[in-house]
């Protein structure tokens, strides 16, 4: 009776530990994902998710079982769900969720899992394959990329897989076609290449591999003998502006034009025209001169092309239009970009940013750029080649240009919730909702990291992004930072660059009139100077890039320094962020990285991966008042899961 007893003691002791460790981790998942508080109010520290009945939370023998929060603007990482060991049921789709992925593979109970419309970017983790349980998986509509790893195929109970609307590459793995019970599978609109096995594709019928433009196999789908000899992964493809009309072939003979070809040619003419009367803007004349330069990349000594240049008799550009892509999905002709309606956005020293809305609903930006890049076909799309070519969910993504001789377009992915220049100085005074203390650090960090891929991926060349400004710090849908603007120095002269780009610029910059990666990480300290304190480096009335450089910039590094030297340090900072409390330590924190990015010596300046990790290391609190930035502006719209099951 004793051992009995003994037992059951032990059993209670430990179903309240667990419990414990549930209500902890969620109140741990809670301070990272609802910054305010305010979306998940009665998940009070007083209460237990069993006996308060948290929003959400679904208990069975007092342990959590099921956490249900779709659609709630909830963001951050879900790490701390992990020691959930008995959850079955988690839906969190339609929020702002990011981060890893991988800790889920700990709830290894986990039935059902929807994460469909948040903002992952990540590969799938390989570790999911511990979730023996898992019935039904819906990761769409994130930035998932790498492959679909092999270990899911130990899922063996797997009713149903979506994975949509991502950015997965590679092939379609066999074991896809041996799990017993999958009866629903989604892999459109990803990048996914090579040959599709015809018994997936009568099982699961064409719309599950739509949208994936490198997979070929039997009809619907190209042949593959016809692909067979392109690469696997192409960094661009092209899109003829005659709708009805395919890449042409490469031929070495020469052969007489079809009437179809002659009318092609000359709708190509007459949707060139269409493009320069869209926008509302008639072309310059030309100029006959030639005009070409060359200038040192780095201290290495490398060589770059300075400038875009044009030789006399040049005749690219007139005889083709189309638009060049760098991405494979969500691909449009030209005529449907001259269908849009067009709203232009602003206007930059590079030329004017209009929004477009195509045919399906979705928007671009369309950036006209300026008389200033005059050139050839193969020079454009050189520097094209190295833009379009990165990919980073901090960095905004060139999706396609337009070259003709009158006429260059760059297209860009939409991103609708402003930039941090407007967040932070618009509307100032009564009625502004101010920019929140969390939500600052979390896009500077967001810039870092952008910036810091741009010179990891080009470290070799040493290209800067050249034009590090609150301007050019772009939100997407998922309020997260995107560094725009990157690429667009390499069209210009490196003499006029720094007059023309009006980036934050570092003092060296006044003699050697070159634009470098040290000189970014200088302007990047000025952008954090200008987060930390409210003042926009600009005096009013002047603009970025005005010849007279003693205008240019208003010198916030040594404002800093002559504050901090008289023992005010207080008065350095934003009065809104004041309102805080128990930040103040992350703000003299702050202050210091910013302060290591602006010192006169370009050699002594940390290099931005260091930057970031000093950023990261700073522990940022909860902010304790003040609303979400952008809940207004919200045009997150995820996709809805495509089943409701129980989770027993």
């Amino acid at each position: 009776m004793d051992l009995l007893f003994s037992f059951l003691l032990l059993s209670t002791s430990l179903l309240h530990s667990s419990a414990a460790n549930d209500t902890a981790a969620l109140a741990s998942f809670r301070s990272q994902t609802d910054l305010h508080g305010a979306l998940l109010s009665n998940w009070t520290p007083t209460t237990t998710p069993c006996t308060a009945n948290w929003l959400g939370i679904t208990c069975t023998n007092g342990r959590v079982a099921a956490l249900s929060l779709p659609f709630l603007n909830l963001r951050g990482p879900i790490a701390a769900l992990s020691s959930l060991d008995q959850l079955r049921f988690l839906d969190l789709r339609g929020n702002r969720l990011n981060d890893s992925l991988s800790p889920l593979a700990q709830c290894l109970n986990l039935k059902l899992l929807y994460l469909s419309g948040n903002d992952f970017s990540a590969e799938i983790p390989p570790q999911f394959s511990s979730l023996h349980r898992l019935l039904r998986l819906d990761l769409s509509n994130n930035n998932l990329r790498g492959h679909i790893p092999s270990q899911l195929s130990n899922l063996s109970r797997l009713l149903t897989l979506n994975l949509q609307e991502n950015k997965l590459s590679g092939q379609i793995p066999n074991f896809l076609d041996s799990l017993p019970h999958l009866t629903h599978l989604n892999l459109s609109n990803n990048e996914l290449s090579g040959m599709l096995p015809e018994t997936l594709l009568s099982r699961y019928g064409n719309t599950s591999f739509s949208g994936n433009q490198a997979l070929c196999g039997k009809t619907p789908l190209p042949d593959c003998s016809t692909i067979a000899d392109k690469p696997s992964s192409l960094p661009k493809t092209t899109v003829p502006s005659n709708p009805t009309s395919l890449p042409p072939p490469s031929k070495k003979h020469h052969h007489r034009l079809s009437r179809g070809e002659i009318i092609a040619l000359v709708a190509a003419n007459l949707l060139l025209l269409l493009v320069i009367a869209s926008f509302g803007m008639l072309c310059c004349c030309c100029k006959a001169s030639t005009h070409a330069s060359s200038t040192a990349a780095g201290s290495d000594g490398r060589k770059r092309s300075s400038s875009c240049s044009r030789a006399n008799g040049d005749s690219d550009g007139t005889d083709k239009s189309k638009l060049v892509f760098f991405d494979r999905k969500k691909q449009f002709e030209l005529d449907e970009l001259l269908r849009a309606s067009a709203e232009m956005l602003g206007k930059g020293s590079l030329g004017t940013v209009y929004r477009a809305a195509l045919d399906d609903g979705s928007a671009v930006a369309v950036k006209r750029l300026k008389d200033s890049n005059p050139c050839t076909r193969k020079e454009f799309e050189q520097y094209m080649d190295v833009i379009g070519k990165l990919r980073h969910p901090n960095v905004v993504r060139l999706r396609a240009y337009y070259y003709a001789r009158e006429e260059k377009l760059l297209v860009y992915d939409y991103l609708p919730n402003a930039s941090l220049h407007s967040l932070l100085h618009g509307m100032r005074g009564p009625g502004r909702i101010p920019l929140d203390w969390t939500t600052r650090i979390s896009l500077i960090l967001g810039a870092a990291r952008g910036l810091s891929k741009i010179h990891e991926e080009y470290a070799g060349s040493r290209i800067p992004h050249g034009n590090v400004r609150s301007s050019n710090v772009l939100l997407d849908k998922n309020g997260n930072a995107c560094i725009a603007d990157f690429g667009l120095s390499l069209l210009l002269n490196p003499v006029h660059s720094i007059a023309r780009l009006g980036g934050y610029r570092a003092p060296e910059q006044g003699e050697i009139k070159l634009l470098s990666q040290k000189a970014d990480v200088y302007s990047f300290g000025v952008l954090l100077l200008e987060v930390l304190t409210g003042k926009a480096p600009y005096p009013a009335g002047t603009k970025a890039g005005e010849e007279e450089e003693e205008l240019a910039v208003l010198d916030l590094p040594n404002w800093v320094r002559s504050v901090v030297r008289d023992e005010w340090t207080a008065e350095v900072f934003d009065q809104e962020l004041l309102r805080y409390k128990n930040i103040e330590e992350e703000l003299v924190s702050m202050l210091h990285v910013a302060m290591a990015c602006v010192v006169a010596q370009p050699e002594k300046r940390p290099a931005m991966r260091e930057v970031v990790r000093m950023i990261e290391a700073i522990r940022v609190e909860q902010s304790p008042l003040g609303e979400d930035y952008d809940e207004s502006r919200n045009s997150l719209s995820p996709s809805l899961a495509t089943t409701e099951d129980g989770f027993i």
